[in-house]
């Protein structure tokens, strides 16, 4: 009885590729947790900065903790610091009529600088988000979790950034934000993740692709 057991088998092949996207996965955790707690030593100040100016101008938490779908549509707790009133309803923030009347007195400067996204440096620890991959829907988005479930794209661990956020943020659909998600699967490796993470540096700065 002949067996597939050379190097060129297509069995060999998937064991390989398995393997790779093991190891590859092993390096990035490590990235991210070593990364994780370079940002939360270098940001504790600011962090407990921000902390005192939300609690000393608006009533409520310091944090917003929102309920996201994460790797393989598995739902989990994400942090945030709080930049709406405590009222507000729990929908994506272009769903809100007039959003910026549920702002705090903070609220704006926070998201327009992406400050209220340095309590997610928690997630990243925790293994709930890496620093580059699709955004996470929230719980009630059942439109972008269906169509990134079609196209495999929950698979993936969710980013703090990605390819969509640095591409249009608040300005897309979300269509064109699986889109991106797609293509960012499909060219998923570490110069492609450095790459985004600088251009999100960049955009930050610019304040770009931020409606709200």
């Amino acid at each position: 009885m002949l067996t597939s057991s050379g190097a060129g088998s297509p069995e060999v092949s998937l064991r390989n590729s398995r393997g790779r996207r093991h190891s590859d996965s092993l390096i990035t955790r490590g990235a991210d947790v070593f990364l994780a707690l370079i940002l939360i030593a270098v940001c504790a100040v600011p962090m407990l900065l921000i902390a005192i100016a939300i609690k000393m101008t608006s009533k409520g938490p310091v944090l917003h903790w929102s309920e996201r779908v994460g790797r393989y549509n598995r739902n989990f707790l994400m942090p945030k610091f709080r930049t709406m009133n405590i009222h507000t309803p729990q929908v994506a923030t272009h769903l809100l009529v007039n959003p910026d009347n549920y702002l705090t007195l903070t609220g704006r400067f926070l998201r327009k600088s992406s400050l209220d996204e340095l309590p997610q440096l928690w997630s990243v620890l925790v293994g709930d988000l890496s620093f580059v991959g699709p955004r996470p829907a929230l719980y009630n988005q059942n439109d972008l979790v269906e169509l990134r479930t079609r196209y495999g794209i929950h698979e993936l661990v969710p980013g703090v950034t990605g390819w969509a956020q640095i591409n249009g943020r608040d300005e897309l659909s979300i269509a064109e934000k699986v889109a991106f998600d797609r293509e960012y699967a499909e060219r998923k490796s570490a110069t492609f993740d450095v790459k985004i993470l600088i251009l999100t540096i960049v955009k930050v700065f610019q304040r770009a692709g931020i409606s709200h």
